[in-house]
């Protein structure tokens, strides 16, 4: 049986994962060991950050909506419980988009919360 040499393999795996390193500082971009260390790191932290992103989103509309919610003599959590109350089912997003975009439609939602809640 002949003998396989790796050569061919091992280049085409090696020039994947510098290739993926493209953009790193020093040694880190053109060897394979650091690179692949490099690498690996990235796409650790790739993964765990799309994962954080829906969360830090939520966080910014949250306060977002707190902010223009304040502005009419309500708090975040009264606003919201108005709105369930009121039937009006819009998500974070669009609340936010709202409060920095549209701040008179803001103030009728607001309005009509603050109706549902009886102040």
């Amino acid at each position: 049986m002949a003998r396989v040499t790796r050569g061919v393999t091992a280049h085409a795996r090696h020039k994947k994962v510098v290739a993926r390193a493209k953009g790193y500082r020093g040694r880190n971009k053109n060897n394979f060991r650091i690179s692949l260390e490099k690498v690996e790191k990235a796409l650790q932290y790739a993964y765990r950050d799309r994962r954080a992103k829906k969360r830090n989103f939520r966080r910014l509309w949250i306060t977002r909506i707190n902010a223009g919610v304040r502005e009419h003599g309500l708090t975040y959590s009264q606003f919201m419980n108005g709105l369930d109350k009121a039937g009006i089912e819009l998500d974070r997003k669009v609340l936010s988009d709202l409060a920095v975009r549209e701040p008179e439609a803001f103030k009728s939602l607001v309005e009509q919360a603050q109706a549902a809640l009886g102040n």
